[in-house]
């Protein structure tokens, strides 16, 4: 009777557009359409971890215990440069923004082709970037640059770049908050950190500037019980004000990841490979070490252009959304490889966007001859989208099958249709000569090159779930 009663409710929730406040009502949560449609994010972490701009976003932590040669390396970059009682919050008179120009920021993340932000509201480092009530001289208006960042931020995509997704990343813990360390100290079975802190703080975030996504996480040491994860996803889908739009992710607590949820965000740079069952998102850096600024930056631990579109590629093909992630300097600028590899990105999206953005995973993810080519689909056309440029001007393909007559295969950004033969092997593509390719589309076309074909034969399309119950 019990087990009865329980599924009524759970119907009855649906049929009303109320969410309860536990995870089978709240996983079954249509995902709105504007984020699969979406494709492309742009992340940015900016907090006092950018001062010292030194091995990662985690140097306050890192900087307090001895676990690794990072450590020691944030331990002594304080004892060299710092006197003897510098302490973590100390960095926070020095984080300035003098030239943080909230436009020049969100034309250059809409220059990126991306649809959507997640901007850092607070890190595990408990620093907000807007004047939180329940972070008393902790602040961007207290302390720092004395500004509202979020809320300027968002201002600017709303006046120059309407219809633009603005999203907040917030950590649920804070590493030295002395209300959730003496939480931790009782095993969690005290919640005053969680009720009286975490909980009133993400509602203010979310009441006072309506993000479209809220990015959470720091869930890993308690479950989601402690944090009241259900309770605050039931008020955030059925009251908060932008419960039409919003998602989110899945670290709502140490079970959660790749189960509950919005869209699932798995470990740091998840990129599977393959399609999942379960709309997901692959969060990853253009920096390869770090998500906060470093100053120490080499050229070489930034990934190239080539290694972006086919991060970019992949992903999209297995049915999930990319977020590339850049650290803004202590002074609210982007250095200038973090601004040329965003508008490099965009150039690219700009001719080839149409294999992306709205896209749907094919039948064949991953060629079964051509390793470097990966497919997308959008109603009846498919997209061969070529990492780089095959030998010899033909390559070969395992996947497409041709119909006789009313097969045609395009290349995005190029002029006319490009010559094919049905081999023993494979279906073999003539692409026209690169200097005509480049010469037609610019430096949008480098990188990877998109096969459109038009009138291949029926095939069933692998049924993939992407998340969106409508």
């Amino acid at each position: 009777m019990t087990s009865v009663i329980a599924g009524l409710s759970f119907l009855l929730a649906l049929a009303t557009g109320q969410y309860t406040p536990d995870w089978e009502s709240l996983d079954a949560r249509p995902l709105p359409s504007w984020y699969d449609e979406a494709k492309v994010g742009i992340f940015m972490h900016l907090g006092p971890y950018a001062v010292p701009g030194v091995e990662s976003e985690w140097f306050w932590l890192q900087a307090t215990r001895n676990e690794s040669e990072g450590d020691q390396k944030c331990a002594k970059y304080l004892e060299d440069y710092f006197p003897p009682k510098f302490v973590y919050q100390d960095f926070g008179p020095m984080l300035t923004m003098d030239f943080f120009d909230t436009d020049f920021i969100s034309d250059l993340v809409v220059d990126s082709g991306a649809k959507y932000l997640v901007f850092t509201s607070k890190h595990h480092d408990g620093y907000c970037n807007w004047p939180s009530t329940y972070s008393y001289g902790w602040n961007s208006m207290a302390v720092g640059p004395r500004r509202d960042v979020l809320g300027e931020l968002k201002s600017s995509f709303e006046k120059r770049h309407p219809g633009f997704h603005f999203g907040v990343y917030y950590s649920l813990f804070e590493w030295f908050n002395p209300i959730y360390l003496k939480d931790k100290e009782n095993n969690f079975t005290t919640r005053e950190y969680a009720l009286n802190k975490m909980q009133p703080e993400m509602k203010e975030l979310i009441n006072k500037y309506t993000p479209d996504v809220l990015w959470v996480d720091g869930e890993w040491e308690a479950e989601s019980e402690y944090f009241g994860s259900t309770d605050f996803l039931a008020w955030l889908y059925n009251e908060s004000p932008t419960k039409t739009n919003i998602v989110t992710n899945d670290r709502w607590g140490q079970e959660t990841r790749l189960k509950h949820g919005g869209y699932y965000c798995g470990p740091d740079r998840f990129s599977p490979g393959t399609l999942q069952d379960h709309k997901w998102e692959n969060a990853m850096t253009v920096d390869r070490i770090s998500w906060g600024h470093r100053r120490d930056i080499n050229i070489e631990e930034i990934f190239s252009m080539d290694e972006l579109v086919s991060e970019i590629t992949k992903t999209v093909s297995c049915g999930g959304n990319i977020l590339i992630n850049i650290g803004p300097t202590k002074e609210g600028t982007i250095i200038p490889v973090f601004q040329e590899r965003l508008r490099s990105i965009g150039a690219w999206l700009k001719v080839n966007g149409e294999a992306i953005y709205g896209s749907k995973p094919w039948t064949t993810q991953n060629d079964t001859l051509a390793s470097n080519v990966w497919y997308t689909k959008k109603e009846s056309d498919v997209y061969g989208i070529v990492l780089g440029w095959p030998n010899d001007d033909v390559i070969l393909l395992g996947a497409p099958k041709v119909e006789q007559g009313q097969t045609k295969i395009t290349m995005l950004g190029f002029s006319g249709t490009l010559d094919f033969t049905t081999e023993p092997e494979g279906l073999a593509v003539q692409f026209p000569s690169l200097g005509k390719v480049v010469q037609g589309c610019s430096a949008g076309c480098q990188w990877g090159y998109v096969l459109k074909f038009e009138g291949l034969a029926k095939d069933d399309d692998f049924k993939v779930d992407t998340g969106i119950r409508v």
